[in-house]
């Protein structure tokens, strides 16, 4: 009774607090009338929407971009929302369109294209501790499994091409509805896998004690085929670095940045001079599906069966790994986020570890992360100084999540906390996500704008 009372407390207490501290920063405001006269949520959601303009228009009065209160937090949380998302392998978009648009009061434009530069700060310091980084556990290999990231990358780009010509048709209200679902579902998932990989490891630390064996030395059939790469290529893994893997990536990488950036965007800014959304728009756009296709059922030729790591799973088809890098790139396009905090649970679920799961996402949230800064490089993004300060913040953060993140997985040999930060990070970017775009939702209809849906020109 006495828990009930005090969340009730809080919850009629917490909203009038929240009015009070938008109403004493809100300088322009000329309403007598005091808040407290009327503490509802249509009340809270119309002054958050007259706060957010504001700001906005303050800033794009001044201009440029000044260090600032609201800068200054939006740093700050990012920093924390980076070390965690480094963990879980994944971009943390999820968590930094909202701080930099609701605490950094930024466009949804200005915003998307720091949180592009952001996630590439962070995914170069995971890249490059992955890369140096070796398992004991994983035979002494790097965690990056090179093979997942060929199957994988392709489909992922063209699926983020689909999913932002998806996201200028459908309305924002749906979009809004089918992000909340699909990454509760996805939260869920993830929560589900961490608790079953903590069961497992509790197991096995429970049965070394007891001298049921010894999982170091390879004696649990578990443990080794935890040891065994997911994917295998015809022949043997290269002993060494796998340098022919990865001028393949980049050499897909190359490919669909040359259609990126011969095409514009849909105004017609480009290096070449297109019709905005012509015929020549619409076939290099095209162009990417034959591409993809083509690279895919190249390197599928080149892989052998795939055995899933998880003993008690059946093996996995080949097929599974583009397929759902599609969807994953589609939802990521779709909803504005990277593909890392999307495919990162649907590789958990094939039975792909933790640990292998974490830096094989990071390491294509590189590429499609930098496919992206680039774009908007060429096509004259505003505050470029700004946007690599938060990139170098997100880099030191990402480090330091890193470092932190395996050395409790070497203490407490508890792999799962990175299925558990990968789940905070969907947690929170489903709250934060969810309630932005229903204030965007809210306002369209306060203001009567269109909600239907729209051609993508």
């Amino acid at each position: 009774m006495k828990n009930q009372s005090l969340l009730s407390w809080i919850s009629r207490t917490l909203p009038i607090f929240i009015l009070l501290t938008i109403q004493s920063q809100s300088h322009a405001t000329t309403q007598t009338q005091p808040i407290l006269d009327n503490p509802t949520l249509e009340n809270f959601i119309n002054r958050t929407l007259q706060l957010r303009r504001s700001t906005r228009h303050m800033l794009k009065s001044h201009g440029n971009m000044k260090l600032s209160t609201s800068s200054v937090v939006a740093g700050v949380l990012s920093f924390m929302a980076s070390s965690i998302s480094s963990a879980g392998g994944v971009g943390g978009g999820g968590l930094f369109i909202p701080i930099l648009t609701i605490v950094g009061c930024l466009d949804l434009k200005t915003a998307t294209s720091f949180s592009a530069f952001m996630v590439t700060g962070g995914s170069i310091a995971n890249v490059m501790y992955n890369l140096i980084a070796k398992s004991a556990k994983f035979g002494g290999k790097t965690l990056i499994d090179y093979d997942i990231a060929l199957l994988s990358e392709p489909c992922m780009l063209l699926g983020v091409s689909v999913g932002v010509v998806c996201n200028l048709v459908l309305p924002e209200w749906l979009i809004t509805i089918m992000f909340a679902i699909f990454l509760v579902w996805s939260t869920s998932k993830t929560c589900s896998n961490g608790i079953e990989f903590w069961k497992l490891e509790s197991d096995r630390h429970l049965g070394t004690r007891n001298g049921y064996g010894n999982l170091e030395n390879g004696e649990s059939g578990e443990a080794k085929s935890l040891e065994e790469p997911l994917v295998s290529m015809e022949g043997k893994e290269s002993p060494r670095f796998p340098w022919k893997k990865l001028v393949v990536l980049i050499m897909f990488w190359f490919s669909f940045f040359i259609i990126y950036l011969l095409r514009g965007n849909r105004y017609g800014q480009g290096v070449i001079s297109l019709k905005p959304c012509g015929i020549e728009y619409w076939a290099l756009s095209l162009f990417q599906i034959p591409l993809a296709i083509a690279f895919t059922a190249w390197i599928l030729r080149k892989q052998e069966l795939i055995a899933c790591q998880d003993p008690n799973k059946q093996g996995v088809k080949k097929l599974i790994f583009p397929l759902m890098a599609l969807m994953a790139g589609g939802l990521g396009g779709l909803f504005g986020i990277g593909g890392g905090m999307l495919i990162s649970p649907l590789l958990l679920q094939v039975g792909v570890a933790p640990e292998v799961t974490a830096a094989t996402c990071s390491f294509m949230v590189f590429f499609s992360s930098t496919m992206s800064a680039f774009q908007y490089l060429l096509l004259g993004m505003d505050h470029i100084s700004t946007a690599l300060v938060f990139s170098v913040i997100c880099f030191v953060a990402s480090l330091l999540g890193l470092v932190v993140v395996q050395k409790a997985i070497k203490r407490f040999g508890r792999a799962s906390l990175i299925v558990f930060s990968v789940g905070i990070v969907m947690a929170l970017s489903a709250i934060l996500m969810t309630s932005y775009g229903a204030l965007d939702v809210w306002d369209d209809y306060s203001s009567g704008n269109y909600m239907g849906f729209k051609l993508p020109c």
